[in-house]
């Protein structure tokens, strides 16, 4: 299936070849689009070197307590944690459409993973439900209790088919949420600079960063009887 072609992502699948990022700039020559028309490594730009980003840098999570009033303190009934929505692998980004036999597997309904200590503090158990809510809204969703996820950080895997297995929050009434239903923009003073070269605004991103998955939530667990 063909796919959008842009100056970061480009190349052609015909004849069997699989989909290049970059495949113009590398076989065609054709400049990237920065100021010089190389790779960058090094941003010259005077807010990215009055920022200290000038090179890659690691920032630390913000503050979310300090800045937003998001809890700090966990409780007896419930957790809170740093929540991240990373990439899925069984959702809109890879369907397996062309699959027969992966398209007969179901993908269930929504999940959200934590780690076996956070699970602890609020008795959790592989597969129970639960709710996180914060400021932005509410989800429900099953635990996935696993060795995989440090203690204070829980994953929500992105795009979740909702097909199924979505019942109604405890917290709102409503229809339980998606993934983004407890995340939000929030912007760097870098993401506004504009009309300077690869740094300008791009379809579907504020980059460089992801920091709107920064974000922290409470984890509870729930009735374990729900409604649809």
């Amino acid at each position: 299936m063909p796919v959008i072609t842009s100056p970061e992502w480009s190349g052609s699948e015909h004849g069997g070849r699989r989909y290049t990022a970059f495949a113009i700039n590398v076989e065609r020559l054709k400049p990237w689009h920065t100021l010089t028309g190389r790779q960058h490594f090094y941003l010259d730009r005077d807010w990215m070197q009055e920022l200290g980003e000038a090179l890659p840098v690691y920032r630390p999570p913000l503050n979310m307590h300090r800045l937003f009033g998001e809890p700090e303190e966990t409780g007896g009934t419930a957790v809170s944690v740093r929540y991240l929505t990373p990439h899925s692998k069984w959702s809109i980004h890879s369907e397996y459409q062309d699959n027969l036999l992966m398209l007969a597997l179901s993908r269930g309904g929504p999940d959200l993973w934590m780690s076996p200590a956070d699970a602890d503090l609020i008795g959790v158990r592989d597969n129970d439900w639960v709710e996180a809510v914060n400021r932005n809204g509410v989800v429900v969703a099953r635990a996935v209790v696993s060795q995989k996820m440090p203690r204070g950080t829980v994953y929500m895997y992105h795009a979740k088919d909702r097909v199924v297995d979505v019942p109604k929050s405890e917290i709102s009434g409503l229809r339980g949420g998606i993934h983004n239903s407890l995340t939000r923009l929030l912007l760097k003073p870098t993401h506004l600079i504009g009309g300077y070269a690869q740094m300008s605004f791009a379809f579907n991103y504020l980059g460089p960063t992801g920091n709107q998955r920064d974000e922290v939530t409470v984890i509870r667990r729930r009735s374990q009887t729900v409604e649809y």
